[in-house]
């Protein structure tokens, strides 16, 4: 297998050839987010205006030309009305009878009239000046009117006959002049205003969406920008660069999140430098007893006898003790302790708990008692028993550590709603305010020469918040220099499996 060196890793399948590369520190200039976003803001915009537009045209012009046709009926027909009354009067096609409709036909001059009597003879044509006298044959010189039947509206002229009821004597036809459809002057100016109107709307649409999108681009990537910034800050070693960014929403949260995560990488990166140096102390301290006590022996200077082997025992069990911490809280932390969670009385756990512990605490010169506040004397909750008796018995021990003679140390058992809290308390020395975020990490002591002393190891409280996240709970530790400590176990008392946890079992079970 071949490395390259960098930070992204890349396979080739069915290959032994691998690959590896760092994050380009001067990418490929590319088109930037807030860019891409208000040419987003304006594509959608133009595409909404775009189909508004072609919808808007279909829909408004087939009713436009609806009313434009209606209007032009209704024209035609009071025409026929009136030339009805007109032949009434005469008893016949006069003169007199059209010369209203050359009056009419003026005040119109976009719109085309014309008359034919009952045998379809033309007797009035405004393009040719009004009346005509030709004969029906004799009509070539006429101008024509529109082919097409949807470019003209008739209406049929009726008279009362008292004897034969309603006779047709005429038809009158209305077009428009110069147009195929039947649109006046006026009716064609504010057709066009009207697409106008619409162009004009659409482009302000995506003049106001691309100021939209800019506007919002900048508010969006500003965050993005300066987690950016404080991540390349991060990168190249300001582990106290922070984004600042707080809010309820989304962004707001991940900047939070960030921040947090930065906090959490500078104190974990603290920690691993104090670790390297704290491990090796720990180690360092049983081996020279034992390598001294070893070399002395081997020159004469003590002789092997079982004092001098038994104190060889004493520091070889203590540096099995602390590797087998260290092995454990590993082991816990790579999730490969199983979890045998069963329904357990909390309650009779921590009740057993202190009467297998008075004895040693009085020993010690404390006092341990017990504090049943879940108001039941069996109380049940869905819990690995033998890890948070683990959990449990760190507690005490860092309370027994800590705490002076004569002084007083309580389990207590409490609930609430949803979740079983497990307390102990001391009267001993406290923490500092300033060392409380640091308890829960490995191999942390406020004063190292004292619990060398204490014979701790520095990693059970390390140990028990593993158990207890592994359980979905949390850990509290309140505590006040010279005072007291309280360490409170809250865990639910219904356990939920992780997602993860339950894909990973999943996946295991396909495996088997």
């Amino acid at each position: 297998m071949r490395i390259k060196a960098g930070g992204t890793s890349n396979e080739v399948p069915d290959s032994n050839i691998s690959t590896y590369n760092t994050i380009d520190r001067q990418p490929r200039s590319t088109m930037r987010y807030g860019t891409r976003m208000t040419l987003s803001f304006a594509l959608t915009a133009v595409m909404t205006a775009a189909v508004l537009s072609i919808v808007l045209a279909f829909v408004w012009e087939g009713q436009f030309q609806t009313y434009t046709r209606s209007n032009m009926q209704r024209m035609a027909q009071q025409m026929a009305d009136s030339l009805s009354q007109q032949y009434l009067e005469t008893g016949t096609w006069t003169s007199d009878a059209l010369s209203f409709v050359t009056t009419s036909s003026e005040s119109m001059p976009e719109v085309g009239v014309r008359i034919a009597d009952a045998k379809g003879t033309v007797i009035y044509d405004d393009a040719r000046g009004g009346v005509i006298a030709a004969p029906a044959a004799d009509r070539s010189n006429f101008v024509p009117e529109p082919n097409s039947k949807d470019s003209v509206v008739t209406a049929d002229i009726f008279v009362v006959n008292g004897e034969n009821g309603s006779e047709k004597i005429g038809q009158v036809t209305y077009w428009s002049v110069g147009s195929e459809a039947l649109l006046t002057q006026s009716d064609s100016a504010f057709r066009m205003s009207s697409y106008a109107a619409i162009i004009t709307a659409a482009s302000l649409a995506v003049i106001f969406a691309c100021v939209i999108g800019i506007l919002a681009a900048r508010s969006l990537t500003r965050p993005i920008k300066a987690i950016t910034t404080t991540a390349s800050q991060i990168r190249n070693g300001d582990l106290s660069a922070r984004c600042g960014l707080k809010g309820s929403d989304e962004i707001g949260r991940l900047g939070e999140t960030f921040d947090e995560m930065a906090s959490t990488l500078e104190r974990d990166i603290m920690l691993e430098h104090r670790l390297t140096s704290d491990v090796a102390h720990e180690l360092r301290t049983p081996l020279m007893a034992m390598q001294a006590t070893v070399e002395a022996m081997q020159d004469g200077v003590m002789p092997a006898d079982q004092d001098h082997l038994a104190t060889v025992n004493v520091e070889v069990r203590r540096l099995s003790r602390l590797v087998d911490a260290m092995l454990r809280l590993s082991r816990m932390e790579n999730g490969k302790i199983p979890l045998n969670i069963e329904r357990t009385d909390v309650v009779a756990l921590c009740s057993d708990l202190v009467t297998m512990q008075e004895l040693l605490f009085q020993d010690n010169g404390l006092t341990l008692t017990f504090d049943n506040r879940t108001g039941h004397s069996k109380y049940y909750a869905e819990i690995d028993p033998d890890l948070i008796r683990e959990a449990m018995v760190n507690l005490l021990s860092n309370a027994m550590r800590y705490t002076q003679e004569g002084g007083s140390v309580k389990v207590t058992v409490a609930r609430d709603r949803r979740n079983v809290m497990l307390s102990v308390s001391d009267t001993g020395m406290g923490i500092a305010k300033e060392d409380i975020p640091r308890v829960f990490s490995r191999f942390w002591r406020s004063d190292a020469s004292r619990e060398r002393e204490a014979g701790g190891l520095g990693v059970g409280l390390a140990l028990t918040k593993e158990i207890v996240d592994r359980h979905n709970g949390t850990i509290s530790v309140d505590s006040e220099e010279g005072v007291g400590t309280t360490f409170t176990l809250k865990l639910p008392i219904t356990y939920k499996q992780p997602k993860a946890s339950m894909q990973g079992s999943k996946e295991q079970k396909d495996k088997q």
